[in-house]
């Protein structure tokens, strides 16, 4: 225990578990976005919040469970980012490249890619480990409720419902290898086509 000014001894505070769940959650998207389910040892999100790894298994049963409740959380919060939009979207004051509040939340999504780039790494990795059969259900069904929860926002019809969620898995490749525009004419694929015509210097 500490003492304080007048000598009398302090008592730490204890943190709730609840607490200390919401922080290794936390820790796991950070930690799990960038070494991925396999790569990433339960020591190393536990010194993030400064406990023994005893103490995250007592909350988590395993480190399949810890990874989950990332993914989840992870899935939950690009929810709630679009619930936000929705709510807040007026097209009387919209930009003009936002004529729907599904467009507004591409915009958003967009902006969300290039500000949380955990967010977007622990969503690769959670579809790269859904060869885990019970991951896999984890995945699809948070996978499910977000197509959901934007069809019911937005209103819009189920092909430009799909249309969004493919142009947002291409958003999601590009942003992983920090390019901003997939297609054959982008200007990184010529320059790197280019680079393969070159014969060797050598």
């Amino acid at each position: 225990m500490a003492a304080t000014a007048d000598n009398q001894p302090q008592t730490r505070q204890r943190v709730p578990a609840s607490e200390r769940r919401d922080a290794l959650i936390d820790a796991a998207i950070h930690e799990f976005a960038h070494g991925g389910l396999h790569g990433t040892p339960v020591d190393k999100v536990a010194r993030r919040v400064g406990v023994a790894q005893p103490y995250v298994f007592s909350l988590f049963g395993s480190k399949r469970e810890l990874f989950i409740a990332a993914v989840e959380r992870c899935f939950g919060m690009t929810i709630e980012m679009f619930e936000r939009v929705a709510a807040g979207y007026d097209p009387a004051t919209a930009p003009e490249d936002q004529p729907d509040v599904l467009m507004a939340m591409a915009a958003a999504y967009v902006d969300r890619l290039q500000t949380d780039r955990d967010l977007l790494m622990l969503q690769l990795h959670a579809y790269a480990a859904c060869d885990d059969e019970v991951i896999r259900e984890h995945v699809r069904d948070a996978y499910a409720r977000l197509v959901n929860s934007v069809a019911g926002m937005s209103d819009a019809d189920a092909e430009r419902i799909d249309e969004f969620f493919r142009y947002g898995m291409s958003l999601n490749v590009a942003a992983a290898m920090g390019v901003l525009d997939l297609s054959c004419g982008a200007e990184w694929v010529r320059e790197e086509a280019t680079a393969q015509a070159e014969p060797d210097a050598t």
